[in-house]
């Protein structure tokens, strides 16, 4: 049997079962566990399902994996990448830092920093930085997504018409130098659309996993990002270009 089509039939059988063991995955098709393996990180990377530890569960647009799952996918590549984010927040910043847990990486490691002022749509990025009262924190307003501890719509962008930060630091569902930036909810993306134009520098904090992930709806063009900081699995294709449109993009 082709990659492909058997890849279609492992994709119709999580859809049809919403999770699957790995175990029953491998009972069910009779393949190895090292196929098995690629199989299921294609259809990440197509963003049809999410691995999870010891299986895979549905990841559709309408559901998306609730972010404390989330947080354990490449958990130390997150970590990695949030250091390096860190590393260019300057002391006396105003920042902006976006909802996810790419993004909540980097909030252990402004411990340091002087003077900053962190704005901020986050829940859980709120909640983390209370733990460090030397750094001024706006929490913006808005409708509650649940599934990503964020707000969203007309209150957050007009909470927001107030400051002026010199940075943004967003995460992202999927990126790809051809189409952009994307995204899978219309009102987050909106919000998004708002917040990530709102700085002169957009950085973008991206797991090897995001590149070459389609969601449906578009964010941003390419062009709108100042910095990409990734790890080294990344295709090197996708590296070569973003540095080609004089995108810099660090690697850790």
């Amino acid at each position: 049997m082709l990659s492909r089509q058997r890849q279609s039939l492992i994709m119709e059988y999580i859809a049809a079962h919403k999770s699957v063991q790995v175990s029953k995955l491998r009972q069910e098709f009779d393949i190895s566990i090292s196929t098995l393996r690629r199989d299921l990180i294609t259809l990440e990377q197509k963003g049809q399902i999410a691995r999870v530890h010891g299986g895979a569960v549905l990841l559709d647009h309408h559901n998306e994996l609730p972010i404390r799952l989330q947080a354990l996918q490449q958990s130390e590549e997150k970590k990695q990448i949030g250091e390096a984010a860190a590393k260019l927040v300057e002391d006396g910043d105003t920042i902006l830092i976006t909802g996810g847990t790419t993004t909540d990486a980097m909030l252990p490691f402004l411990a340091p920093k002087k003077n900053l002022t962190v704005i901020t749509n986050s829940i859980s990025c709120a909640y983390n930085l209370s733990q460090l009262p030397h750094i001024a924190v706006v929490m913006l307003g808005g409708w509650l997504r649940h599934a990503g501890y964020s707000v969203h719509g007309p209150l957050t962008e007009n909470s927001l018409k107030e400051f002026h930060p010199n940075k943004v630091f967003h995460g992202i569902f999927g990126i790809c130098v051809d189409t952009g930036l994307t995204g899978t909810n219309l009102q987050e993306v909106q919000t998004d659309r708002y917040l990530i134009s709102i700085a002169p520098k957009l950085i973008i904090l991206a797991d090897h996993t995001k590149f070459c992930r389609y969601g449906p709806v578009r964010l941003a063009p390419i062009e709108a990002v100042s910095k990409v900081i990734t790890d080294r699995k990344a295709p090197a294709d996708e590296i070569s270009a973003l540095r080609g449109k004089e995108i810099e993009v660090i690697l850790v």
